[in-house]
């Protein structure tokens, strides 16, 4: 994203913020892309039945974007941030749903390519990334943080870092030991 597209991003999302409305109509326009390009790297990488289209995934997002309390946004990454979250919310749910409709047969795996790499080639689903985060945040909230924002929020060590506000050495330190630990984690 360009430089003044930044800046015009961030102002127009601490206007939102303030609760102009107007804001957020201009600033879908800015978002929109990125958020698709997020939800579509999710998707691209399921396997099997996909319980979502790209376009449903960015729907669902904007929705619980646009109709929530606005959060204390501080940069154009912290909104990133913060939307990685959403979407891992809205794919959790959307696999809880799926387990529901099948009475106990199992889900349909929506895996990320990374994560199947951690599990020994196998394809964990959502649900068992959810879990798995939500274990490591019990006794290190920020190695879950980090992970959360490269699976789920498809940020780099570099933009990561922005967020946090660490140095990307930190980062990429963090990332090696929380692959450690989920590669342990889904391996049991």
């Amino acid at each position: 994203m360009q430089e003044v597209k930044t800046a015009e991003l961030t102002q127009l999302l601490h206007e939102w913020r303030e609760g102009d409305q107007q804001a957020l109509h201009r600033l879908v326009p800015l978002i929109y892309p990125e958020l698709k390009r997020i939800a579509h790297a999710h998707l691209k990488r399921e396997f099997g039945h996909k319980p979502l289209s790209t376009t449903e995934l960015v729907s669902e997002l904007y929705l619980r974007l646009a109709t929530g309390n606005s959060p204390e946004w501080d940069s154009r990454t912290h909104f990133y941030s913060i939307a990685a979250r959403l979407t891992r919310q809205i794919l959790v749910d959307s696999a809880r749903e799926q387990r529901a409709q099948k009475r106990g047969s199992g889900v349909q795996p929506v895996s990320l390519e990374e994560a199947k790499e951690l599990a020994g080639g196998r394809s964990p689903d959502v649900l068992a990334i959810h879990e798995a985060l939500s274990q490591l945040a019990q006794f290190d909230e920020r190695k879950a943080q980090i992970l959360e924002l490269r699976y789920f929020g498809g940020l780099e060590a570099a933009q990561i870092s922005a967020v946090l506000d660490l140095s990307e050495s930190t980062i990429a330190r963090e990332i090696r030991a929380a692959k450690a630990w989920l590669r342990s984690y889904l391996a049991q």
